[in-house]
């Protein structure tokens, strides 16, 4: 596996490879790798010839400096799990090489994230999107036109990645967006980086928040489609002394921005605390039961 520091040596090595007529799979990730990050790996490494990620903790996504400066950071194992799975190719950067061009990091120019990053996220993480496009935006024009590879668990952000792929075809760099499954542990926990700052009590409480994802699902199958109803179903199978809720709400996935009471199709998305710990997760409540 080939491991590069910054992100135009990387540049060249995809230009290199397409050169061959070699199809390139993509995965962004800011390291602290588990199985949710394999999945992606794993399909990107199946569907195409060659396959990169990047490791970069991207500090514009950051509006908490302790949250930053907690993140789990583990670059040797990282890259050593990345060469065990069979990635082709891992880099990495700083914010000075990532944006060459800005010689003051409080410069650079941030990407405007479109119209799915105003609420939800946007609202409880200002800047959030803002700084995820502008290191995604990086990124891809970085690895070039390939297929990139994204977790549903931040399915905000996957509506927010796929409007930049669509900004970025008027630039000539044409990035397919593949979503993959969430990825869970045997308690249902959506798999997150964020994890291994939990406690064992707290990994019990936090699979709360799938379970009330199911239980709603559950009232949409017995044809519960009232927004207000799923809602209230979702916040009270939520409720639990040490689970502070930042948003659980229904979206229609298919028209993000819709107010409309009775859903045709929807999503359910919690954004929770657990202690210092803030988890997300997401289910999509029409889809078919495969019990």
């Amino acid at each position: 596996m080939k491991v590069l520091d910054n992100p135009q040596t990387a540049q060249q090595a995809c230009q290199s490879w397409r050169r061959d007529g070699l199809r390139i799979g993509f995965v962004a990730t800011m390291g602290a790798l588990h199985d949710g990050h394999l999945s992606l790996l794993k399909r990107a490494i199946a569907e195409n010839n060659r396959t990169c990620a990047s490791i970069f903790v991207n500090p514009l996504q950051f509006d908490d400096p302790e949250d930053l400066n907690t993140y789990p950071v583990n670059m040797e194992e990282d890259l050593e799990i990345l060469k065990q799975h069979g990635c082709d190719m891992a880099f990495s950067g700083t914010m000075e090489t990532f944006f060459p061009e800005v010689g003051n990091p409080a410069m650079i120019r941030r990407i405007d994230p479109g119209p799915y990053a105003s609420s939800l996220e946007g609202t409880y993480r200002p800047g959030f999107f803002d700084g995820v496009a502008t290191i995604v935006d990086r990124l891809f024009r970085t690895v070039g036109n390939c297929r990139a590879y994204f977790g549903e668990k931040d399915f905000q952000q996957t509506l927010v990645v796929k409007h930049l792929s669509n900004q970025l075809k008027g630039a000539g760099i044409d990035i397919e967006i593949v979503v993959c499954p969430t990825v869970r542990s045997k308690t249902g926990l959506a798999l997150s980086s964020r994890n291994q700052q939990l406690g064992v009590v707290d990994i019990d409480i936090a699979s709360r928040i799938y379970q009330a994802l199911n239980r709603t699902q559950l009232a949409w199958r017995s044809s519960v489609r009232d927004r207000a109803t799923l809602t209230r179903i979702l916040n009270t199978a939520l409720e639990h002394p040490l689970i502070s809720i930042d948003y659980a709400e229904i979206r229609n996935p298919d028209d993000w921005n819709s107010t409309e009471k009775e859903m045709d199709s929807a999503t359910a998305l919690v954004a929770a605390r657990i202690g210092d710990v803030r988890l997300i997760d997401n289910l999509r409540l029409d889809q078919p039961d495969e019990s």
